[in-house]
């Protein structure tokens, strides 16, 4: 089967890491997989496509930015040589582009998203014109779905996939404490500079750990999605003193050496779909200190996970305390691993194409 998976923007974000993932899992199992984006990768994503290729996977990325016909003219020209027998739309706006085009290739639309984008009116209209050009819809989590059904309605195929975690190279990591690695007391919050992400509660709450762990540090990477809140966390960490405690990057590649080398994993999000960075955590054993939001209750209750309110800075400083002197744990996440959700894709995938003519593209 030819698979083609289509992404806003490579980049080293959510969505984008997943579609990744899934492709070099797919084409591992004997699928020909590409991905393909509406604008050109970033810089960050530059060691992502390496693996892409080393991997035989297609990466077939506009090398200029286009405007909305541009856009549409690209996407129609790289999936008809392409010749997909289904093609994977990760999020709304690549979702939406790919339905808009005369093509006959069966569109899965992936929903990713950390918040409703159907609260815009816009989006409800569009997606309401062009619900049911997509042969099925995926959901991440069942907000996804609530979402979707209160705007648009029920469509014929939905269904709910989590994302999963490559545990060959997240759950490899040792046990045992780290006080001898620099860095043993090190926080880490990994995610986009956006509001919903919540940076600034972590800062808040960072100035009070130190008052019990002063040798406690932080560090905060993440594409930087929001200039004016990203120069906010930075003003916050100048205003409360604590420029040498605090680093901000931006994205890193290095995520699972990132987890190693901390104590404390934290995610204080106002609003999630889920979470990739929070499932890597989970199956790194690093402690987690994450705020109580519906994606993140499957984990009330694994070791080593606290969950709790960021804006009440005095609970969300205590549990990094105390996580700051648990050890790493094993943890659950049998139906949550990568190989779990691409034997879904791949089920939706030969559900969708049934009937279908091999490579049936306008």
């Amino acid at each position: 089967m030819r698979i083609l998976h289509l992404v806003l923007a490579p980049r080293l974000s959510g969505a984008e890491v997943l579609a990744k993932d899934l492709a070099i899992y797919q084409q591992r199992g004997g699928e020909t997989v590409g991905v393909t984006a509406l604008t050109p990768p970033h810089d960050d994503f530059v060691a992502l496509q390496t693996e892409l290729v080393a991997n035989g996977v297609q990466c077939l990325f506009p090398e200029r930015v286009h405007g909305r016909v541009g856009k549409l003219w690209s996407l129609y020209r790289t999936v008809r040589r392409y010749r997909a027998d289904v093609l994977f739309a990760h999020a709304t706006i690549p979702a939406f582009y790919a339905r808009t085009l005369p093509l006959k290739v069966p569109v899965v639309y992936v929903m990713h998203s950390a918040t409703n984008d159907f609260e815009s009116l816009m989006f409800r209209r569009v997606e309401r014109m062009l619900s049911r050009r997509a042969r099925a819809v995926i959901a991440v989590s069942p907000s996804n779905i609530d979402d979707y059904v209160g705007a648009v309605g029920r469509h014929p195929s939905m269904t709910l996939i989590p994302n999963g975690v490559d545990m060959a190279r997240f759950a490899r990591r040792p046990l045992a404490g780290i006080d001898d690695i620099d860095g043993g007391a090190q926080i880490v919050q990994i995610g986009r500079y956006t509001s919903v992400k919540n940076q600034l509660s972590t800062v808040h709450a960072f100035e009070r750990v130190i008052q019990t762990v002063p040798e406690a540090r932080l560090l905060l990477c993440g594409v930087i999605e929001d200039p004016a809140y990203h120069a906010a966390v930075g003003d916050l960490v100048a205003k409360l003193g604590l420029s040498a405690r605090v680093s901000l990057h931006g994205p890193r590649p290095d995520v699972a050496d990132l987890l190693l080398e901390s104590r404390v994993f934290a995610m204080p999000s106002r609003s999630e779909g889920h979470s990739i960075a929070f499932l890597e955590a989970l199956a790194s054993g690093v402690p987690v200190v994450a705020s109580t939001i519906r994606p993140f209750s499957f984990a009330a209750d694994f070791p080593g996970v606290h969950l709790c309110d960021p804006d009440d800075t005095a609970a969300y400083a205590s549990a990094l305390v105390a996580a700051l002197r648990e050890p790493r744990s094993l943890r659950p996440l049998g139906g949550l691993t990568l190989a779990d959700t691409a034997a879904r894709y791949l089920a939706v995938a030969h559900e969708v194409t049934k009937r279908m003519p091999r490579a049936a593209v306008a």
